[in-house]
């Protein structure tokens, strides 16, 4: 079977929103270092190879909002495609206290092959859906670890991170707060987007309204969370998309 770096559902759905996940999944195609990257299956199965549970809410999200969905298939430790080209993080050789065996000594020519085969055709293949509408709005969805290893735990259940353009994300910063159960990080756990990264390169540059969400992995490791998680967050992300006047 042919290796496709990129995951398309709904294709078909008529709604304005456009979900996506850039760090759907844990894959290593063969192509990198013969299909593994030299790390033990517990640091393959933890937040530093993908946004552990950010899969399942994606697609649960985007059949709650009729939009389509796009899911990155190879993992963050083969290429970040949530970073520019140009950004130094794009290839990790250390994350979160695990040295990337296979990372440590690639260099330019391995860079250049992995954009060739999993990066550029997943933003190729992202920049089409986004156009498949003139009002697309961006939804990104993506997962953080409850504590990283020697800091602090992590208190935010949701997190609603933006950049230059905040319409919507204050929108729905409103709406998450006014729900007594949550602990709901503005810009955290991160602090909104990096030059050349997937929102501003499909969202921010193009003019359109964007949102990213950040989930506890804790809350969505299992099916039963992921869909709750989906269930919940459709109806405010519509009302708050609705309010806004986007």
């Amino acid at each position: 079977m042919t290796y496709r770096p990129y995951q398309i559902v709904g294709a078909d759905r008529s709604g304005r929103w456009l979900v996506t996940c850039d760090h759907a999944a844990n894959t290593v195609p063969d192509f990198v270092n013969g299909g593994t990257l030299g790390l033990p299956e517990a640091d393959m199965a933890r937040h530093i190879a993908y946004d552990v549970g950010a899969a399942g809410v994606t697609k649960a999200l985007a059949e709650a909002l009729d939009a389509p969905a796009i899911l990155s298939n190879f993992s963050r430790l083969v290429i970040d495609p949530n970073r520019g080209e140009d950004d130094p993080t794009l290839l990790m050789k250390l994350y979160d206290g695990s040295i990337i065996p296979a990372n440590r000594h690639a260099g330019p020519e391995e860079l250049e092959h992995r954009l060739d085969r999993c990066y550029r055709p997943y933003h190729a293949a992202l920049t089409d859906l986004a156009a498949r509408r003139d009002d697309t709005v961006l939804l990104s969805i993506h997962s953080f670890t409850p504590q990283l290893r020697g800091r602090p735990r992590r208190p935010w259940q949701i997190g609603v991170l933006y950049g230059a353009d905040d319409r919507l994300a204050q929108v729905l910063l409103t709406r998450l707060r006014a729900e007594p159960d949550l602990c709901v990080g503005e810009n955290e756990p991160y602090g909104g987007h990096l030059p050349g990264d997937a929102v501003e390169r499909h969202a921010i540059r193009p003019g359109r309204p964007n949102v990213l969400i950040e989930l506890r992995n804790d809350l969505i490791a299992g099916e039963e969370g992921q869909k709750a998680w989906a269930a919940r967050l459709a109806p405010l992300l519509e009302e708050a998309l609705a309010e806004s006047g986007l």
